[in-house]
């Protein structure tokens, strides 16, 4: 996962048709303005050539040799493509090839680079995600139909169902008044609005030293207050299974395929790390073990006092009421001792997470070799973490199967498409019935998919 922390100690570790078919296929309550409406008012003669040259992609890549074999993957497709098509080719770029700064892989960064790079000889800067499909004639097709020398935002729209923390309770009023992009049907800024916000980060560097939920942020940002553009959902960008029957009609659609880096690790290759503390040990450690502790072979109960009607383990380390670095750190510690089995992987869970952060055993020896600690045992172990891996150059890959909420705090359209992997924390819901929901079944969570061993 990306180290994607947050003041409230969360870890994240990331329709189509004719505007007369769109109801059929389009979610309830989908906001999605009509195509002829939109296209037909900012179309310009001058306007309806345009060339895939005029189209810089940017795949979302990561440092992960997988996920660099992905985004490959994307761009020879979008290669071949082009050629079929006897179109010259497009720039295509790989987000983790541009910058050695782990940062930018929150996209506002690039910009400055974007549109001085890009800025005189395009018009439209189009970000894709590895799992994205695209049928590239007709997303060339799309991009013709708005006027390029506007600002466009353009992109599937998402919206939240009630306020949530993890937009921090952004439009409490009405959460489905503010419309954010689904990353994964890939998204598309106008050169114009590029060079705006480009400016905008020059003149003003961005403030925020933390990430928890980049899609909505990154529309926050372009929409400041109402002064930049709202997002403009463009139904032909699909979250549809590519094979679908109706994909037919869609720019982009996703895999259908889940990704499998490699053979299921055994669960008796998993240590799990359970942290809790005593004023949980009730109502907390009951619901981890009427659910995914079941799945689990090697599983120990990491708190401050030692129950053994659980059993659970002391580590020495006082409570916090937040941070829990200290107790992380401990656990690190003791993986790597003789204490515990010796496996391959770790997987660090909270008490309220169903199911959380995992470590190959090498990234752990690396990161303790180091002589990296927690400068208090309650700092954010989510951040420590990410500088001390981020320093050490130990790749920090993001999945966004891993969610740091509940259920409810995310769009019911980007849930729809995923298989998850993890929520996170209790609040007003029944965990139980979550965990049967979401994650009894799922084929996530019967063994991790290997990865290098010296990767997180």
């Amino acid at each position: 996962m990306l180290p994607i922390n947050s003041q409230y100690g969360y870890t994240a570790a990331h329709y189509f048709l004719l505007w007369s078919l769109v109801p059929l296929i389009t979610a309830k309550g989908d906001d999605v303005e009509s195509p002829r409406k939109i296209h037909d008012a900012d179309k310009r003669p001058s306007e309806s050539e345009l060339d895939l040259r005029e189209v810089v992609f940017v795949i979302q890549s990561q440092r992960n040799s997988f996920h660099v074999q992905q985004a490959e993957k994307l761009r020879k497709d979008l290669l071949q493509q082009t050629q079929a098509l006897q179109e010259s080719p497009p720039v295509i770029l790989l987000l983790h090839t541009l910058s050695d700064n782990e940062g930018d892989w929150s996209i506002l960064p690039l910009l400055p680079y974007l549109s001085s790079q890009f800025g005189k000889n395009s018009s439209w800067i189009m970000f894709l995600e590895e799992d994205t499909r695209v049928k590239l004639q007709k997303l060339h097709e799309v991009l013709k139909k708005f006027d390029r020398r506007k600002e466009w935002f353009l992109g599937k729209p998402l919206h939240d169902e009630e306020s949530t923390i993890i937009h921090h309770y952004a439009f409490s009023e009405n959460p489905a008044a503010f419309k954010y992009p689904d990353f994964s049907a890939g998204w598309a800024l106008s050169i114009p609005l590029v060079k705006r916000l480009a400016s905008k980060i020059e003149d003003e560097p961005l403030k925020s030293d933390f990430t928890i939920d980049l899609k909505h942020e990154v529309a926050l940002y372009i929409w400041e207050d109402g002064k930049g553009p709202r997002l403009t959902g463009v139904p032909e960008l699909c979250t549809l299974p590519e094979h679908n029957p109706r994909a037919q009609y869609c720019a982009t659609t996703v895999s259908s395929h889940s990704p499998l880096c490699g053979q299921p690790v055994r669960t008796e290759n998993i240590f799990v790390a359970v942290k809790t503390c005593k004023k949980f040990h009730s109502d907390r450690v009951p619901v981890v073990k009427k659910t995914w502790s079941k799945q689990a072979a090697l599983l120990e109960y990491y708190s401050d006092y030692a129950d053994p009607s659980i059993p659970t383990i002391n580590l020495g380390v006082p409570n916090t009421e937040r941070g829990h670095c200290g107790k992380t750190f401990a656990i690190l510690r003791r993986f790597l001792s003789s204490h515990v089995p010796n496996t391959d992987w770790l997987l660090v869970v909270d008490d309220d997470t169903l199911i959380r952060m995992v470590f190959s055993r090498e990234a752990v020896v690396q990161l303790l070799a180091s002589g990296c600690k927690c400068y208090s045992n309650d700092a954010p172990d989510d951040m420590v973490l990410g500088m001390c891996l981020n320093a050490l150059r130990v790749p920090v890959t993001h999945s966004p199967l891993f969610h740091q909420a509940r259920p409810e705090d995310y769009a019911r359209e980007f849930l729809a498409h995923q298989t998850p992997i993890s929520f996170h924390k209790h609040w007003n819901i029944d965990p139980i019935a979550v965990f049967n929901k979401w994650l009894k079944n799922s084929k996530h969570t019967e063994g991790l998919q290997k990865s290098t061993k010296e990767e997180l």
